[in-house]
């Protein structure tokens, strides 16, 4: 049997307003799931100020870390938008006035409507190609295996949706979910045992309170469907023997 191609990625999330509370992210989690549907495994999601050195350095640490990387917010026209410029000096090459988003602006805004302020979201680093945005003009860009994203919601999705075609995903994570009546704690030695019988698997547990009961989903993931059955299998067998039944999927509300 080959081995696995395991393809993984990073969600940088950029802005001092959503450190704040003030805005609330959206992105990462629709990044995930359609990263998840092509077979790429999203394994490490960090939020992080405006704040140049910071964001230099924690582009160069993913990127060196996982196939892709994926940054959302900061590529706006006002003077703390400063993602564009960060990136470039994490690549170590100059920002400049990229000339397909340069006309783009223009042709968008018109001429005596282009300020200098809009023209900044034309720069990006040098070498860097550009992300199309079929919502608001103004693009975002991919250099090297970082690909730099807004962050108002529409806009980053309308982004990542026009752009995921291109990326190569690997084998599909497959899950299923087993749930029981039954407390954690109850079964937490037989669940450790169970993920060390199947270390190709990744068995996950979360709990939740029902019709005025507690319980727990076990949420199992891997690549091999038979495997993943297999566990599930030996997973009703140990809900039984503890006093509960199996539920296949999560119960009802």
């Amino acid at each position: 049997m080959s081995a696995a191609k395991i393809v993984t990625a990073a969600v940088i999330v950029i802005g001092n307003e959503i450190l704040s509370g003030r805005t609330k992210d959206l992105n990462l989690g629709y990044i995930a799931t359609g990263l998840t549907g092509i077979g790429i495994r999203l394994t490490e999601g960090r939020f992080i100020p405006d704040v140049e050195a910071v964001i230099v350095a924690n582009v160069n640490e993913l990127r060196a870390r996982h196939d892709y990387v994926f940054t959302t917010g900061g590529i706006g026209p006002t003077h703390d938008d400063i993602t564009a410029a960060s990136v470039a000096k994490a690549f170590n090459v100059p920002l400049i006035l990229h000339p397909v988003a340069a006309r783009l602006l223009t042709d968008h805004y018109g001429p005596e409507n282009l300020t200098e302020a809009r023209m900044r979201m034309a720069h990006t680093p040098e070498g860097a190609t550009l992300i199309d945005n079929p919502v608001s003009i103004a693009p975002g860009f991919r250099i090297g295996n970082v690909f730099v994203l807004a962050g108002v919601p529409r806009i980053c999705q309308a982004m990542f949706d026009g752009l995921k075609g291109s990326l190569a995903g690997g084998d599909p994570v497959l899950s299923r979910t087993v749930s029981g009546y039954i407390g954690e704690g109850v079964i937490a030695r037989d669940l450790g045992l169970l993920q060390d019988r199947h270390p190709a698997l990744e068995i996950g547990s979360y709990p939740f309170f029902r019709q005025g009961k507690f319980g727990a989903s076990f949420v199992i993931r891997g690549i091999d469907k038979a495997e993943i059955d297999a566990a599930a299998v030996e997973l009703h067998t140990i809900i039984r023997h503890l006093g509960a039944e199996p539920i296949d999927g999560e119960p009802a509300m």
